[in-house]
């Protein structure tokens, strides 16, 4: 996925953005209440230590698994432990990435890259992959935080995310973030693969 780890932020570091007075401004519930499902499939890429997992892991319910995906297995050692903690491990898979890729084909039904996409030298790449890893109709929450990226910067990521074969359905309203649900335009039949694919009036999960 990518090589160097001067381009993540390290683990020791992340306690200073993930932290209960950041649920006052982004709460992960209202996040993703409206887009994730229960029985889904889901993958939180750049995890980090879970701040978006556990919740997300409450919100599939016991028919539903969230894939925790990090660069650092310090990150998945939190998310393991906040896990066990709410009871939730068993609807959690851990998966460290390294540069050689994601290696998922289709098994996702919503992906998510909150704040991580700038840490990423190769987007493109990145992306295809995304792609390729959500079923047909499977959604995308792509965020990226304001004080890193600029809306110029923003929309080209959206621009590779739409080469990769993703749909932009709205923006969201997140807190200090730039942020688009999109979904997998791939597909045979990608009403059928989702009959809320293309509905614009799906609420954003607004802040």
């Amino acid at each position: 996925m990518t090589s160097p780890k001067s381009h993540v932020c390290p683990w020791w570091l992340i306690h200073t953005f993930d932290n209960p007075l950041r649920r006052l401004v982004q709460n992960p519930e209202r996040i993703l209440r409206d887009i994730v499902r229960p029985g889904d499939a889901c993958l939180d890429l750049g995890c980090g230590i879970g701040y978006l997992t556990i919740p997300m892991a409450g919100i599939v319910g016991p028919s539903g698994t969230v894939t925790a995906a990090d660069l650092q297995p310090e990150m998945l050692a939190g998310v393991r432990r906040r896990a066990e903690k709410s009871e939730l491990l068993s609807r959690i898979r851990l998966h460290q990435v390294d540069a050689s890729g994601l290696h998922f084909e289709a098994v996702f039904d919503f992906a998510l890259a909150f704040w991580m996409v700038h840490e990423v030298p190769d987007q493109e790449s990145l992306l295809q992959q995304i792609g390729r890893a959500l079923k047909p109709g499977g959604r995308f929450l792509l965020s990226e935080p304001k004080g890193h990226v600029r809306q110029a910067a923003f929309d080209r990521t959206v621009g590779l995310a739409e080469k990769a074969g993703l749909t932009k359905v709205n923006p969201l309203d997140i807190f200090f973030s730039r942020a688009v649900l999109m979904i997998n335009r791939r597909g045979k039949d990608r009403r059928a693969a989702d009959p809320y694919a293309y509905d614009s009036h799906l609420p954003c999960g607004a802040v």
